[in-house]
């Protein structure tokens, strides 16, 4: 587990590169604000979050699977992550943040890609954030690994 990047991934690396491609410039990894973003456009508010779907509980087909060894530490370790996302993202849109969770499943089509990018750093005038189960490319499957992870109580 030692070797698993937590930043500069693959998936990360082509999220950057179709970013700047579009002509936009960003920051890295920003500690000071929650939850340390992968991708900041601070000029436009924007936060784009590029999120690995077996850590995060994303709910695809690559996710679902809990390790054979140790389900109960794996269970709970994902349902830690979820709401630490969860607590992230309220403070970040809270904060008045426009987010963006891109999704490791979701790098593998850049059609689809660059289809959400450039819907999402198109200029706005009002607020773009939705309930979090609401949101197009993020939990877009949560409703599986929110009963998954013991989460299916909560509204």
């Amino acid at each position: 587990m030692s070797q698993i990047r937590s930043k500069d991934t693959g998936p990360e690396w082509t999220v950057r590169r179709m970013v700047h491609a579009m002509g936009f410039r960003y920051r890295l990894h920003v500690s000071s604000l929650p939850g340390k973003p992968d991708i900041v456009l601070t000029r436009h508010r924007k936060i784009i979050f590029v999120n690995g779907c077996f850590w995060h509980a994303h709910g695809c087909l690559s996710s679902r699977k809990v390790p054979a060894t140790h389900p109960r530490f794996w269970t709970e370790k994902f349902a830690r992550n979820v709401e630490r996302d969860r607590k992230v993202l309220g403070q970040l849109w809270s904060d008045g943040w426009h987010v963006l969770v891109v999704w490791e499943c979701e790098t593998k089509d850049p059609g689809r890609l660059s289809a959400i990018l450039s819907a999402f750093l198109k200029p706005s005038r009002g607020p773009v954030n939705y309930a979090l189960d609401d949101q197009h490319a993020l939990y877009e499957q949560a409703a599986e690994s929110r009963v998954e992870y013991g989460f299916e109580n909560e509204s």
